[in-house]
């Protein structure tokens, strides 16, 4: 009931701070990647990042002055892990984002929940929706936040790099004669990999090599016998969970003798924050993918 109390007021409250604060704050009309039309400040001052992908983004255009609020994990750069925050991207509290003031929120499409987007837009609190979902669109998405905070050549320069390390990549697949067959693990236990329609699928696929869950299911589950079935060339892992549990997992695979990519001493653990989060540092992890599946790879000097 308090909460519910404490709601109506700050909306109230909003509400009447935007309506004075308009006459006197330039603001401007867009639209975003889901095709709603909202009006933003020209220039704004207080934004909320509703998933650590887009904290990550404010801050590599050079705008971490302006982001006053962050959710969980959202711990690169270190700068913000600093910021208050908000709940978690699928769980935001309103409460908490509503006390921040923002003059605006930046949301993703896949995570945030519709209806915690609906109630800020109805509260006055204009929210930038986002649909990054593969390279391409995680380049968009850069290019968007760069022109919404005044980062333009900021944008330009971070997606122009990005571009053409992407580009060196393909150059260098067009010369393979061999595509190892790889098997990706994300989750502990269950065993989940990535398939199609996921970040991790694409950095696979252009990395040169084969994704044995290629499929339609975008994260499939795999019991152990499948895998050693599947017997990979190349047996990667990665997770959201820390600690020694990578290691664990690692020693577990390599005592299967008979798994080719034991045989070939070709388990390995990768640091999941930059394959599949959708950053700048996703190029990162490409080149960190490429070097793993075929060592010869040098990447594009910078």
């Amino acid at each position: 009931m308090k909460k519910s109390l404490f709601l109506l007021f700050a909306a109230c409250l909003w509400l009447s701070i935007t309506m004075t604060a308009t006459t006197s704050i330039a603001q401007r009309n867009t639209t975003d990647q889901m095709g709603r039309n909202i009006t933003i400040p020209d220039n704004p001052k207080r934004v909320v990042a509703l998933a650590p992908s887009l904290s990550e983004i404010v801050c590599a255009l050079g705008k971490q002055d302006i982001l006053k609020g962050v959710t969980q994990y959202s711990d690169y750069p270190a700068y913000a892990k600093t910021l208050p925050q908000v709940g978690s991207y699928i769980r935001p509290d309103l409460e908490r984002i509503l006390r921040l003031k923002p003059d605006l929120c930046l949301s993703v499409k896949d995570g945030n929940p519709k209806e915690t987007v609906q109630r800020l837009s109805d509260m006055g609190i204009p929210v930038y929706v986002l649909d990054p979902h593969d390279l391409h669109s995680v380049i968009k998405a850069i290019e968007d936040v760069g022109g919404l905070v005044h980062a333009k050549a900021r944008a330009r320069k971070l997606t122009d790099d990005m571009k053409a390390r992407i580009n060196h990549v393909r150059t260098f697949n067009r010369s393979l004669k061999k595509r190892p067959r790889t098997f990706f693990q994300i989750g502990v236990s269950p065993i989940v990999s990535a398939g199609k329609g996921s970040f991790v699928h694409e950095l696979i696929v252009l990395s040169g090599a084969v994704n044995l869950a290629d499929g339609g299911v975008t994260y499939p589950r795999f019991s152990r016998e499948q895998v050693l079935n599947l017997n990979p060339d190349i047996l990667i892992i990665t997770s959201m969970t820390r600690g020694l549990v990578f290691e664990d997992v690692k020693r577990e695979w390599e005592s299967w003798p008979g798994l080719e990519a034991v045989k070939k001493k070709r388990v390995y653990i990768l640091d999941s924050d930059i394959l599949d989060r959708p950053t700048p540092r996703m190029v990162d992890g490409l080149e960190m993918l490429v070097k793993v599946i075929h060592p010869g790879f040098v990447p594009l000097k910078r």
